[in-house]
C-alpha cells in the first residue's frame, strides 16, 4: 500500500469511495444469495438484469423489491432476510470482482495526501470481510456500512459522519460512486462527486446524475484530484 505524502495546495484533503459497482463487482454475489435465499422460501429466482437495477439503497431494499417484483406477500421480508443474510455471508466474495484501475486509483489518492474511507449502503458484516478478501481493507481508514449511521445513501447523514470520523470538511472531502444515491448525498452534504461510468445506476448512465465528472476507471481519478484547483 503507497503511504500517504501530502501535496502542498491540493483541494482535497480525504475522499470517501462506495464499495458496490464502484470498487468491486458484486452482482455476482447478489444473483447467487438472493437465488438460495428465494428457494428456502419456495420462490423463483429474479434474472440478473433486475438485480443490476435494483441494487444501491442496501441489501433490505433489495430484498423488499425482489419479493414485490415477484408477487411475494410482504411480510415474507423478515424470513427473506435471515436467509439473505446466512447465504451471503457464506459466500462473500466468491462471485465478486475487484474492477481494472481500482489498486492503482486508490494508491494514487494515498499518494496525493488524501485520507480515505469507504462507505456503503451494503451491512457492515458484509462490507468489512469483503474488502479484506480483495485486499483493499488497508486502503482505508474507516469502513461504514449500511447500518452504521441512522439513515442511509442518499441521505447526506452518513457522508457527514464519514467527514467528521475523517476530519476534513465536506467541501474538501470527494465523493467517488457509481450511482444516482452517491451523487445526491454528496450534493446534499457539501461534498464534490465524481462517478464511475460502469456500476450500477439504476439502469441510467452515471452522467445523468450529474456529477462533478465521469470516469472509465478510478486510476483515472487521481490525476483529476491533482487537477481540481485549476479546474474550479
Amino acid at each position: 500500500m503507497t503511504t500517504r505524502s501530502t501535496v502542498p495546495g491540493l483541494a482535497f484533503d480525504a475522499a470517501i469511495i462506495d464499495l458496490d459497482g464502484t470498487l468491486i463487482d458484486t452482482v455476482g454475489d447478489f444473483e447467487v444469495a438472493l437465488r438460495l435465499a428465494l428457494a428456502d422460501l419456495g420462490l423463483p429466482p429474479v434474472d440478473r438484469a433486475f438485480i443490476t437495477r435494483t441494487v444501491g439503497k442496501g441489501s433490505e431494499h433489495l430484498l423488499a423489491q425482489t419479493l414485490q417484483h415477484l408477487g411475494a406477500p410482504a411480510p415474507l421480508l423478515a424470513q427473506a432476510w435471515q436467509r439473505y443474510q446466512h447465504h451471503y455471508l457464506a459466500i462473500n466474495g466468491q462471485h465478486a470482482n475487484v474492477y481494472p484501475g481500482v489498486p492503482e486509483g486508490l494508491q494514487g489518492l494515498l499518494a496525493l495526501g488524501l485520507r480515505l474511507a469507504c462507505l456503503t449502503n451494503k451491512p457492515g458484516a458484509f462490507a468489512r470481510p469483503l474488502l479484506a478478501a480483495k485486499g483493499l481493507a488497508s486502503y482505508f481508514e474507516h469502513v461504514f456500512g449500511g447500518d452504521a449511521f441512522a439513515r442511509k445513501k442518499p441521505d447526506p447523514l452518513p457522508l457527514l459522519a464519514t467527514c467528521q470520523a475523517l476530519g476534513s470538511r465536506p467541501e474538501r472531502t470527494l465523493m467517488v460512486g457509481d450511482s444516482r444515491n452517491d451523487c445526491e448525498a454528496a450534493r446534499a452534504a457539501g461534498c464534490p462527486v465524481v462517478l464511475l461510468s460502469y456500476g450500477y445506476n439504476h439502469g441510467e448512465p452515471a452522467a445523468s446524475a450529474q456529477p462533478d465528472a465521469v470516469f472509465d476507471s478510478l486510476a483515472q481519478v487521481p490525476p483529476w484530484v491533482a487537477a481540481w484547483p485549476r479546474q474550479r
